[in-house]
């Protein structure tokens, strides 16, 4: 195993800059029922769904800051899930990942700030939002925040740094 590969549960070696594709996916998965049950709290009660958001938003704070791996979610897959289903057979990069996280963030807290300012449409539109994208990566494999991710990462390189005196 090279410096640039890791084990995984299953002992094969993939890169460190890359994941199974199957954890986002279980992720998404975990996601998509956390938001279903936000938005069926937001029907209920406000303060119900603040709470739900909120701890969606940390959890996507974390995927965001630390990646896929070390996600809650993903914690959960690379101890139940992953000694289970066999080794991985396709990965997929870190930093795109990152940055979906990092978009459920900010979908989630404008939810939190709408369902904190009393706001139900505010919060359940946005809830609703993030509901879409974790639905569509964890039914169709569909990332959007990985979609857009190579957009955001080319605008990046184009700013000019500053000149120095």
């Amino acid at each position: 195993m090279s410096a640039e590969t890791r084990n995984t549960a299953s002992g094969q070696a993939i890169p460190f800059n890359s994941v199974d594709v199957r954890g986002p996916r279980f992720a998404a998965w975990i996601t998509t029922a956390v938001l279903v049950v936000v938005l069926i709290a937001a029907a209920l009660s406000t303060a119900a769904a603040a709470v739900l958001i909120a701890i969606q938003a940390v959890v996507f704070a974390i995927g965001a800051a630390t990646g896929p791996r070390r996600s809650p979610y993903g914690r959960i897959y690379a101890a139940l899930v992953a000694p289970r289903v066999g080794p991985p057979t396709e990965t997929e990069p870190v930093a795109p990942l990152r940055f979906a996280q990092l978009l459920g963030l900010v979908f989630s807290a404008v939810s939190l700030l709408g369902f904190l300012a009393g706001s139900i449409v505010v919060g359940a539109v946005f809830a609703g939002f993030a509901l879409f994208a974790a639905f569509l990566n964890a039914a169709f494999g569909i990332c959007l925040g990985c979609q857009i991710y190579p957009l955001v990462a080319r605008f990046r390189r184009t700013i000019p740094a500053p000149a120095s005196s």
